[in-house]
């Protein structure tokens, strides 16, 4: 058996699998609605440049938005925690399956904090369908031992209580976060997604992160265009953390973008700036 994905395609480029489509793979806990205003500059900013057209997909993660929720079966199975050791491996063979189901051979990959696992897990698994990799406000580790805890305990609470709460920080700023995410408009945006979530479909992401592999060991070996790209005001993935990433991959050039005023939902907070570093990357692949 393997995982289903929900695709939700912005722009199908004249469906010309000689071209490079972009996916754009969201973070938690939210569904591809992150992407659609950045996903709509990308497409006007392309189309004022000249750019051939490509195609622009933001597929939901499983148990986000309307994505299928996989069984434990079609996840891997559980470690005796709870984790999912190889629901991330799951996830990257069904993106990389709806790839090549288009007709498309390579895809410039595109992974928001944990979209950016999936994507470097895509890398690591299936080098020879990735054009090009854009890291935005993520990282490479493996969860430590007490995040692994806490992630399972969120998954628990989910699914016997049908609670988002545990995961409704995302949606309240501190004194130290961007403007953007201090908002009113942002606050009401990410409650209502969150909670348009199912409980299950969050708890399976929290599984599937806790379980995921350590990623650094790719970063090396990566010989691709990337783009890195973060907000200062990020406090998981912040420069401090994501110049590292970028340094470790030695083999490619990589271009990183700091964007001012800018927490870890970049995409979402300064959708213009991130579609014009992602355009570029386009650009570089040709």
């Amino acid at each position: 058996m393997t995982i289903e994905l929900n695709n939700n395609v912005y722009t199908d480029g004249g469906n010309d699998t000689e071209t490079t489509p972009v996916v754009l793979v969201h973070g938690f806990p939210v569904d591809h609605r992150m992407w659609d205003e950045c996903a709509a500059a990308l497409r006007d900013q392309a189309v004022k440049q000249g750019v051939k057209p490509f195609a622009i997909w933001a597929p939901d993660m499983p148990g986000a938005g309307e994505g299928p929720i996989p069984s434990d079966e079609d996840s891997g199975g559980k470690d005796a925690d709870g984790a999912f050791p190889y629901g991330l491996d799951r996830m990257a063979d069904a993106y990389v399956d709806l790839l090549h189901a288009a007709g498309y051979g390579k895809a410039i990959w595109v992974g928001l904090s944990m979209g950016g696992y999936l994507i470097l897990d895509i890398q690591r698994l299936h080098p020879k369908a990735v054009a090009a990799l854009a890291l935005c406000d993520t990282k490479a580790d493996a969860d430590s031992a007490d995040m692994r805890l806490k992630r399972v305990a969120i998954a628990t609470d989910c699914e016997t209580t049908g609670t988002h709460e545990p995961v409704m920080g995302f949606a309240v700023p501190s004194e130290a976060d961007s403007t953007v995410k201090q908002s009113d408009a942002y606050c009401r945006q990410f409650e209502t997604w969150i909670n348009e979530q199912p409980a299950d479909g969050i708890a399976w992401r929290e599984r599937m992160a806790a379980g995921r592999p350590d990623l650094n060991d790719v970063l090396p070996n990566i010989n691709v265009p990337v783009a890195v790209i973060c907000g200062d005001k990020d406090p998981s993935s912040p420069p401090a953390v994501m110049k590292p990433v970028a340094d470790a991959m030695t083999k490619t050039d990589v271009t990183m973008t700091v964007i001012d005023d800018c927490g870890h939902f970049s995409a979402y907070e300064h959708p213009d700036q991130v579609a014009a570093a992602l355009l570029e990357l386009v650009k570089r692949v040709g």
